[in-house]
């Protein structure tokens, strides 16, 4: 990566800690951000405001450890285990969101009460066991939350969302804390029934179809959004 495509990650890196913050979805110095590079990624600093975050600031790490730069997030560990075990993502986005929180603070799993649940790539959303914060169990217990997902609650603590870009896991974890609200506002009226796995199964196929923002393509849909021919 050059020296300028190395800035710029670092800018939108910047960007995104701040638009957490921004949409409510984390607060002060909480929260950390990972991102994948050639030789490592590079990780938000411990105990530093978004605000007043320079893009020199960002950590450089190796998957052994060591770094060079300021003192990185506590939370490393699960931020070097999940882009080292997941080679699928890019982004690891950690936030403290009311709502998530508010449900990891009773270890709920969120169900497919609604079929949004299966954005983050299954029929759940887990639960992650607590374990301090900044110890490998940590890492552990989310790694274990986060198979085949892309999002999971931490028991006591938080959310993590995974992305391949720093978009999508911002989205993600935005669409996270809206599920969890909403789930928190069902459960007022009582435990809301659950969509069947099979049908999550057509819902999480048409979400991966739809992915790029193109129209579902499986051989049963005959009414099928196209571009409008300009004469």
């Amino acid at each position: 990566m050059s020296n300028d495509q190395n800035y710029a990650l670092r800018i939108e890196m910047l960007e995104t800690c701040r638009r957490m913050n921004a949409s409510g979805i984390n607060q002060g110095m909480a929260g950390n951000l990972s991102v994948r590079t050639e030789d490592g990624f590079l990780l938000t600093p411990s105990s530093m405001p978004y605000d007043t975050m320079r893009p020199e600031d960002l950590v450089e790490m190796d998957f052994n450890g060591t770094y060079v730069g300021p003192r990185p997030s506590s939370e490393w560990r699960f931020h070097r285990d999940i882009l080292r075990e997941r080679k699928d993502v890019n982004v690891v986005l950690h936030c403290h969101s009311m709502y998530a929180t508010t449900l990891a603070c009773h270890h709920k799993t969120i169900p497919s009460f609604h079929y949004m649940t299966g954005v983050a790539g299954g029929t759940t959303i887990r639960c992650a066991g607590y374990a301090t914060f900044g110890t490998q169990e940590l890492s552990d217990n989310a790694l274990v939350a986060l198979k085949d997902r892309y999002a999971c609650l931490l028991g006591q603590h938080g959310q993590i969302s995974l992305g391949k870009t720093l978009e999508r896991a911002l989205w993600l974890a935005c669409e996270v804390e809206t599920l969890s609200r909403m789930y928190l506002q069902a459960l007022t009226l009582g435990e809301p029934p659950v969509l069947p796995d099979d049908e999550m199964e057509r819902v999480i196929e048409q979400m991966r179809r739809m992915s790029y923002g193109r129209a579902p393509d499986r051989d049963e849909v005959t009414d099928v959004a196209r571009p409008r021919q300009i004469a």
